[in-house]
């Protein structure tokens, strides 16, 4: 839009005003804000501990959303505080896990005894174990239920986060850092689930785990997320991955997107299966989008794969942050 010189010029000043004002005022804020994300990089915030659960549509349509978005800042500081514990360890010559046994307890979070309320059976529960167990036993992990618990609880039922998830998870949780604590519910709003990741344990053990869809486990009703990927996707959280479409297309194993490198650059989450999109292109970025990878966002029955890149960080979070703790 065509503006009189008069006017253009003013607005420059103005704006070169505010924008060395910015210089002294914010570049403290920002250094103060990523020095507490630095002490505080497992904050639960990363993980939807802080939604308001009274503005959720509960009946909203499901399309496969995962909250476990950290911004830049937030990787920043969590990849600081991962290259810190790896430094500590490689001193001390601690144990690498290269694979292993989880130990899973499941929280049955239901509103009242039927299947639609929530209880999901036994049998559901023993294939999500087998679902998880095929997407993870060529990497060397494998989970083992070793207990079930049922609870009815009208607020838990439908908890998306914030004070209902803290009140549920400090009643329920079992086991130590490595043991992997899911709850099933019926968070609504369209949500499918959530994790924390590894560094969240030592400040906030008994928020740690996975909570997802309960419908969304083998043969529930969520489709096309009723295989059982949900649980999968959302341990891959809880064992240090990020999403393949993390900071888009700015691809580093060190310094962008999911920090793994042989998963090729995503611009944004694929949904469907959308074979050969390349939301990336040009010579810095070859190949097509990894819409079959379980971090993606694309439905069950198109996820089918981990790459080597990611196997290789899941040990090195294991080891950092769960093996032993």
């Amino acid at each position: 839009m065509k503006r009189k010189l008069f006017f253009g010029a003013l607005f420059a000043t103005f704006a070169f005003a505010l924008a060395l004002a910015s210089v002294f005022v914010s570049e403290p804020a920002i250094k103060a804000q990523v020095e507490e994300k630095g002490r505080a990089s497992d904050d639960q915030r990363l993980d939807r501990t802080d939604r308001d659960d009274s503005k959720l549509d509960k009946s909203a349509k499901i399309e496969r959303y995962c909250p476990v978005n950290p911004t830049e800042e937030e990787v920043a500081a969590m990849e600081a505080d991962f290259k810190a514990e790896r430094s500590r360890q490689a001193e001390s010559f601690a144990p690498e896990a290269t694979g292993g046994v989880v130990n899973v307890y499941w929280h049955v979070i239901n509103n009242g005894t039927s299947l639609g309320q929530g209880n999901i059976p036994s049998s559901q529960i023993t294939e999500q174990i087998n679902v998880l167990n095929t997407a993870y036993s060529p990497w060397g992990w494998t989970f083992h239920l070793v207990a079930t618990d049922r609870t009815t609880n009208a607020s838990w039922y439908t908890c998306s986060g914030g004070s209902c998830e803290t009140q549920m998870k400090n009643a329920l949780r079992q086991g130590s850092a490595a043991d992997l604590n899911i709850y099933s519910n019926n968070m609504g709003g369209g949500l499918l689930g959530w994790a924390t990741f590894p560094s969240s344990y030592a400040s906030q053990p008994k928020m740690d785990g996975v909570v997802i869809l309960f419908s969304s486990v083998p043969g529930g009703t969520a489709a096309p997320y009723n295989l059982g990927d949900t649980a999968t996707h959302e341990i891959g959280h809880w064992m240090g991955l990020y999403h393949t479409f993390q900071g888009g297309c700015a691809k580093s194993a060190t310094g962008g997107g999911d920090l793994v490198s042989d998963t090729n650059a995503e611009r944004s989450p694929a949904y469907g299966c959308p074979v050969n999109r390349d939301s990336c292109s040009g010579p810095r970025f070859p190949g097509f989008d990894p819409i079959t990878n379980f971090m993606d966002y694309t439905d069950d029955s198109c996820m089918n794969a981990f790459s080597k890149g990611q196997d290789g960080r899941m040990d090195a979070m294991f080891t950092a942050y769960r093996l032993g703790k």
